[in-house]
């Protein structure tokens, strides 16, 4: 397996190894921005028990929102493959955006003209500090992956992410595909 360096747009996958974290635990995390700063990203496949009516009484939809990680958690951030029909969205990578304007996405939502295979929304948000995410690459807590999704990534099924990872990684790798998540109830 090619060691890649953490990029945006890029995918940590958690090690097997993180047992017990509540919010990274068989965790894929779509970088959206790393520099000399730190690293920002979203949990792609953990979704909460919400609807996006939850929080916007507004709208009627029921786009799931997700844990993006443990940072900030009283916000909601979104990514989207849809550019041009919300201005000031920065591109991650990809074809794969990161906000903009969000009169524009309620707007969408209103006239429903939006789904799921275009945004996916996020309660909070990963977050590194300047040299954390590499002393938690060398400490062996997360695999750097290539998006080879793309921006279809946004309306990628959630429930077997992670072990398809495994599965794709191979060698050890396939041991933990098919444990349990918790690894005492073996």
């Amino acid at each position: 397996m090619t060691t890649l360096k953490p990029s945006k747009g890029l995918l940590l996958v958690a090690e097997p190894s993180i047992i017990g974290d509540v919010s990274f635990n068989r965790s894929v995390v779509l970088l959206a921005e790393h520099n000399h700063e730190g690293s920002v990203g979203f949990i792609l496949n953990k979704p909460l028990e919400y609807t996006l009516k939850d929080f916007i009484p507004e709208v009627s939809s029921e786009l799931p929102v997700y844990n993006g990680g443990p940072v900030e958690q009283d916000n909601l951030y979104f990514i989207h493959r849809i550019p041009a029909l919300i201005p000031n969205s920065i591109e991650i990578s990809n074809g794969i955006y990161w906000g903009g304007d969000f009169n524009s996405v309620m707007d969408l939502l209103l006239q429903e003209k939006i789904d799921d295979s275009q945004i996916r929304f996020f309660l909070g948000y990963s977050g590194w500090e300047s040299t954390q995410l590499e002393q938690e690459l060398q400490l062996n807590s997360w695999v750097v992956a290539a998006n080879e999704y793309k921006n279809e990534i946004i309306g990628k099924p959630y429930a077997n992410f992670w072990k398809e990872k495994m599965i794709e990684f191979g060698g050890d790798y396939l041991i933990w595909s098919n444990s349990p998540e918790n690894p005492t109830y073996n």
